[in-house]
């Protein structure tokens, strides 16, 4: 049985897919397998925080029906617990899909189970006071980063080939290169909608997946890709056929340089991307006001809980008690209310004077290439949600110095893993495309597949190596 398993966790979402549609093997099957899957790591991992252990039956039209996989906790699916990472929301059971879990379903997607994330997608880590520590499948000591962490350990351990996840500054690559996947955020208003409510903080995350290939990331984009849009890209199949000029530097947003590992994998990208017949030209980095960037990211990532603290108050006419949200996310809300007149307007600003800068910096180029991470994945508890405040700004801010400002500038990227160093882990390379050139950068994520192949690079803590 084991073998089996190992067999099918070996196969991308599609390849799963198109077994299913031949007849060779069951929806049915698959589902149990991938149980299997889940009973046999996931205790270890704690990678997935809700099992479905009753099969629904799959749309039998879509292009990916029979196939398992997961969500991040931090969307709704129903009949599932739906908690946010919050002991606040422990119990709550969710009864309806957003327009984006409706694509999911009528693609044929099985959904199993919820994976873990920090509280309310709030910080790089996923390690709650609800849930525990989701361990990273290349070193159980380290962490699988976050918010996605969950549904990146998960994919990763071969639990199932595909994950839904998030991005809100790096929610779903910052994972994807800590545990040696392919993590792709779309365009601001590529997809339809993911949540039921609004905020700034909101409007700055794209939903999408973590997988293994980049055929499964832009066949997950065309399934949930909003019609409307003038600039779609439906399925994109083919490598770009074309050299890019890219735009690189290695500095933080910060004003920090990365680790000597991290370093290495750069070059390396650097000189495949030449080999590849692409212009890399080294240019200075944006100038931004890191310190005042950061402060703004907080603001609206604290206003956004801060609405949903208030929210509760109102619904249930008791106050949100202090065991029921982190000690972080508290911070974050209390400094949201201390502020006089509403910061939002403040943070905007910031936001928009960085984007000014950024695209400044960037527009004579096509791709923007830098580090993922300026570390490796960092030990347990780096990003603890129970550290105060200004060392969790501190921390993150020396972690996640590339991701957050296509996040704000609502540009596609990518992290691409590239670099699996012999007894080390796996380090992603990262690459932006201006508003709306999604199909440009997937294009050139299927070249840089085909140059250095991933797709059998398994981590010690999976079924393949079982």
């Amino acid at each position: 049985m084991m073998k089996d398993l190992a067999t099918l966790a070996r196969l991308d979402a599609m390849a799963q897919a198109d077994l299913c549609a031949r007849g060779e093997v069951s929806p049915a099957e698959l589902f149990d397998a991938c149980l299997a899957r889940i009973d046999a790591l996931n205790p270890l991992l704690r990678a997935v925080v809700s099992v479905r252990r009753e099969r629904r039956r799959a749309a039998k039209s879509g292009s990916l029906s029979g196939v398992p996989f997961l969500v991040k906790d931090v969307a709704p699916w129903p009949g599932l617990r739906w908690s946010m990472g919050s002991r606040l929301f422990a119990n709550n059971v969710a009864e309806q899909h957003t327009p984006y879990g409706t694509r999911l379903a009528e693609s044929g997607l099985v959904c199993v189970g919820k994976t873990a994330t920090s509280e309310f997608g709030l910080l790089g880590s996923t390690e709650t006071m609800l849930e525990g520590v989701t361990h990273n499948p290349w070193d159980l000591a380290r962490s699988a980063t976050g918010s996605s962490g969950g549904s990146a350990a998960a994919v990763a351990a071969g639990l199932v080939p595909i994950a839904h996840a998030n991005d809100g500054g790096g929610s779903i690559r910052i994972p994807a290169s800590a545990c040696g996947l392919f993590g792709f955020k779309p365009s601001r208003g590529r997809t339809v909608p993911a949540s039921f409510v609004s905020s700034d903080f909101g409007d700055m995350t794209s939903d999408h997946c973590i997988c293994r290939s980049v055929r499964d990331s832009a066949l997950f984009l065309s399934i949930t890709e909003d019609f409307s849009n003038d600039h779609r890209v439906g399925f994109v199949r083919d490598p770009i056929a074309r050299n890019l000029r890219i735009a690189t530097w290695t500095r933080t947003i910060m004003g920090a340089e990365p680790m000597p590992a991290v370093r290495v994998a750069y070059d390396a990208s650097v000189a495949l991307l030449r080999d590849l017949g692409h212009h890399v030209d080294p240019i200075a980095p944006p100038s931004f006001d890191g310190a005042a960037l950061g402060e703004a990211f907080f603001i609206v990532a604290g206003g956004a809980i801060a609405g949903v603290v208030d929210m509760i108050d109102r619904m249930r006419g008791e106050p949100v008690q202090r065991d029921e949200l982190e000690p972080c996310t508290w911070v974050l809300v209390e400094a949201c209310h201390a502020q006089s007149p509403d910061p939002l307007p403040l943070a905007r600003a910031v936001f928009a004077e960085a984007v000014r800068v950024y695209d400044d910096a960037t527009r004579n180029h096509d791709v923007v290439l830098t580090p993922t991470m300026a570390t490796e994945p960092w030990p347990l508890g780096h990003l603890s949600p129970i550290l105060g405040r200004e060392e969790l700004i501190a921390r993150t801010a020396r972690t996640v110095g590339y991701t957050p400002i296509q996040n704000i500038a609502g540009c596609p990227a990518m992290s691409v893993p590239l670099h699996f160093p012999d007894g080390g882990l796996p380090i992603g390379t990262h690459f932006a495309a201006r508003r709306q050139a999604d199909a440009l950068l997937l294009g050139l994520a299927y070249q840089l597949e085909e140059a250095r192949p991933w797709k059998n690079h398994w981590p010690p803590y999976s079924i393949p190596q079982l």
